[in-house]
C-alpha cells in the first residue's frame, strides 16, 4: 500500500481531536481568499465561545485530483492507493468499507450494515441500501420478559444481532457503479489484515473500553490476547478475517452467505442462542433506491431514504429552517433556539411515523415538503421553548443512549463521489466474534422499537412502524449526504456516527458551510448542537455555548444538557484548485489524497 502509512497519535490528539493526511495541509482560507467553484461566495472567518477548544482558523488536508477520509488513516489511504491506480470513488469506497473491517474494527465491518448515497459525474445518482434485517426467527417481543420489561438482549450476546447485508452491499455498489473487479479493490484489506498494522492510541483506547464487554461474549478474539486489550504500538494480525476476505474476493458475496463463512458465523449463533440461519443468510438482498434529493437555498442535496431516517428529518429540518429569510448569527441565542426547534419537530415525525418501506407506509411527500416544514415552522414562538409533550402528546420518557457507526467521504479526480455509513451499532456490536472467521456482529436489533413507546439505546422512543418484524429493516439515523452547488458539481461530501445525533451533526456542518460560509475546518470544528425530542433538552457541547446565550435560552424554557463530545463526522469539500478533506477533529482519523 504505497500510500498507507503508520501512524500513533499521541493520546492528546485522541483526546481533542487529530488529523492525519498524505495529501498537503494547508491554512484554512479565509473572507475573499478563495471560492470553492463557480458562484460559490468566499468562506469567511468562523467566530466561535472564547475558550471553546477547538479553535477557529485551523488546517485541512488538501489535494487537487482526489480524497478519501475516514476514522482510519490505513483505510483512507486504501481508498486512494485504489483511485491513484485508476478506479473511481466506487473503486476506492468500496476498498475503502472493506479495510475499515480490518482497521476499525469497533465500527467499520462486514458484520454489519450500512448505506452508501452515490452521484457520478455524468448525472446519475443512487442510494444503495445494506441495512441489516430481523432474523425469520424474529418475534415482536422477543426481547421483552416475562414481567413485561425491556431486557439487555437486543444490546449484547448472540441474539441481538441483525443479518449482515454490508458485503453484499459494497459488491451491489461495486457492480453498479464501480470500473475494476472485487478482487482488486479488496487487496488493501486482505493484505491490512495478513500482514498487519501498527495499533494507534485510538483503537488502543477503545479496545480497552470494550475488553470487558466482548471477553463476557467472545472467549477467544486477536484483539484482546490473555483477556488484554493489546497496547498502542502492537501490531494486529488477523489471519482468520484475511482468510474470510480473501474468499469473498475469489468467489463473490456468495462466499459470505453462503460458503463456509456462512457456516461459521450460523454455528457462532447456535453456540450463544442466537437465531440467524444460512436461510437468512442466502436471502439477504441489498436495495438499490433513488436518493431524497431536496434543496435548501438553492444547494441540492442528495441524502438516504427509509430504511434510514437520516435523509428525511434532515430534510425536514432545514425545510424548515429554510423558512427563515435570514439566518441568526451562528452560536446566537436564535440560532440556538431556531435550530434545535427546527431538530425536535423533526424528530417528533421521525419517532412516530418511519420505519422500512416494505413493511409501512412512510409519508415522503409530506414530510419532504416544504408546505408542511412552513406549518411546522409556524409552530414555534420566538421567545419561548415549545415542550415536545405539547407538540406530540403520546410520547413518553426515554432512558439509555450510547452510540457508535462510522462514516467515510471518496471523491475522485472526475467529480464522482460516494457518501458511505457503516455501522455494528453500538461499540464492537453484540461483542460476539465469529470464531473462525475473524469478525463481529452487530446489535442492531436494539434499532428496532423492541417495545414500542419505550426508549432504545440512544433514548429514542418509537412507534408501531419501527417494530420488529421478520425480514424487516431496522429503522436507522445513518445519514450519509452528497450537497450539489448551484451549479450541480459536488461540493460537500458529509456523513457522521454517533446514533440520533449523526442527523443533528450532519445538517449542522451543511447549514455552517451553506449558511454561515464556513470553511471545512471550521464548519467541523464549530460546536454542536443536538435536539431529538426526547429527552427534552437541548444538548450541547461543553464550553460550546457562551455564558450569556446559555443564560438566555434557559430563561426560555430550555432543559439544557451539556455533553464532552457531540458526533463524530468525516466529511470532504470542493476548494479552489482540489478537494479539501477533515476527519473529525473531536477524535482520530485520516484523509488522504493526492
Amino acid at each position: 500500500m504505497s500510500l498507507s502509512k503508520v501512524v500513533t497519535l499521541p493520546l492528546s490528539l485522541v483526546l481533542f481531536g487529530a488529523c492525519v493526511g498524505a495529501g498537503a495541509p494547508r491554512a484554512t482560507p479565509t473572507a475573499s481568499a478563495s471560492a470553492e467553484s463557480a458562484g460559490e461566495p468566499a468562506r469567511e472567518s468562523a467566530r466561535f465561545p472564547d475558550g471553546w477548544r477547538l479553535p477557529a482558523g485551523a488546517s485541512s488536508t488538501f489535494a487537487s485530483q482526489a480524497m478519501a477520509v475516514s476514522n482510519s488513516s490505513h483505510a483512507s489511504a486504501a481508498a486512494a492507493e485504489i483511485m491513484k491506480a485508476g478506479g473511481n470513488a466506487v473503486d476506492a469506497a468500496v476498498a475503502l468499507g472493506f479495510a475499515l473491517a480490518v482497521t476499525w474494527p469497533e465500527a467499520g465491518n462486514i458484520g454489519g450494515g450500512g448505506y452508501s448515497i452515490v452521484h457520478m459525474a455524468d448525472g446519475r445518482s443512487a442510494a444503495i441500501d445494506y441495512r441489516e434485517v430481523a432474523p425469520l426467527a424474529a418475534t415482536r417481543n422477543m426481547y421483552v420478559d416475562a414481567n413485561g420489561k425491556v431486557t439487555d438482549r437486543s444490546i449484547e450476546g448472540h441474539l441481538a444481532s441483525g443479518v449482515p447485508g454490508a458485503v453484499a452491499g459494497l459488491n451491489m455498489l461495486l457492480e453498479k457503479y464501480g470500473t475494476m473487479p472485487l478482487s482488486r479493490v479488496m487487496q488493501p484489506a486482505i493484505t491490512l489484515a495478513r500482514e498487519g498494522f501498527v495499533i494507534d492510541t485510538a483503537l488502543a483506547g477503545s479496545m480497552s473500553r470494550a475488553a470487558t464487554m466482548v471477553s463476557r461474549n467472545s472467549s477467544v478474539t486477536p484483539y484482546f490476547p490473555n483477556g488484554k486489550a493489546l497496547p498502542a504500538g502492537a501490531r494486529l494480525v488477523q489471519p482468520d478475517l484475511a482468510r474470510t476476505l480473501q474468499a469473498i474476493a475469489d468467489n463473490g458475496a456468495k462466499a459470505f452467505y453462503e460458503g463456509w463463512v456462512a457456516d461459521s458465523l450460523v454455528a457462532e449463533q447456535k453456540r450463544g442462542g442466537g437465531v440467524i440461519t444460512r436461510a437468512d443468510l442466502k436471502a439477504y438482498t441489498p436495495v438499490s433506491r433513488n436518493a431524497i434529493a431536496s434543496t435548501y437555498r438553492g444547494y441540492r442535496l442528495l441524502a438516504m431514504p427509509p430504511s434510514s431516517s437520516g435523509g428525511v428529518t434532515m430534510t425536514e429540518a432545514l425545510n424548515i429552517l429554510e423558512q427563515y429569510s435570514t439566518v441568526p448569527a451562528y452560536g446566537s441565542t436564535r440560532w440556538f433556539h431556531l435550530v434545535g426547534s427546527a431538530f425536535q419537530r423533526a424528530f417528533i415525525d421521525r419517532n412516530s411515523k418511519l420505519g422500512d418501506p416494505a413493511f409501512v407506509k412512510v409519508p415522503m411527500e409530506q414530510l419532504t415538503s416544504k408546505a408542511y416544514a412552513k406549518s411546522l415552522a409556524a409552530t414555534i414562538a420566538d421567545t419561548r421553548v415549545t415542550s415536545t409533550k405539547a407538540l406530540e402528546p403520546l410520547m413518553q420518557q426515554p432512558v439509555r443512549e450510547p452510540e457508535h457507526t462510522t462514516h467515510y467521504s471518496v471523491v475522485d479526480a472526475k467529480g464522482n463521489a460516494v457518501s458511505t455509513t457503516t455501522t455494528l451499532n453500538n461499540s464492537w456490536g453484540s461483542g460476539v466474534f465469529v470464531r473462525g472467521a475473524g469478525f463481529m456482529l452487530n446489535d442492531e436489533m436494539d434499532d428496532f422499537a423492541v417495545q414500542p413507546g419505550t426508549a432504545n439505546m440512544y433514548g429514542l422512543v418509537q412507534g408501531e412502524a419501527n417494530a420488529i418484524q421478520p425480514g424487516k429493516r431496522m429503522l436507522s439515523a445513518m445519514s450519509p449526504t452528497i450537497v450539489l452547488d448551484k451549479s450541480g458539481q459536488v461540493l460537500l461530501v458529509v456523513g457522521a456516527a454517533g446514533g440520533p445525533t449523526i442527523i443533528t451533526g450532519t445538517t449542522q456542518v451543511i447549514l455552517n458551510v451553506i449558511d454561515h460560509h464556513m470553511s471545512l475546518a471550521d464548519a467541523m470544528r464549530a460546536p454542536r448542537v443536538h435536539h431529538q425530542a426526547l429527552p427534552d433538552s437541548l444538548t450541547y457541547e461543553d464550553g460550546g455555548i457562551r455564558p450569556a446565550v446559555l443564560d438566555s435560552l434557559t430563561k426560555m424554557g430550555y432543559a439544557m444538557r451539556k455533553l464532552r463530545v457531540l458526533v463524530n463526522i468525516n466529511a470532504i469539500m470542493r476548494v479552489k484548485g482540489g478537494w479539501e478533506g477533515m476527519p473529525e477533529p473531536r477524535r482520530s482519523g485520516g484523509a488522504v489524497g493526492y
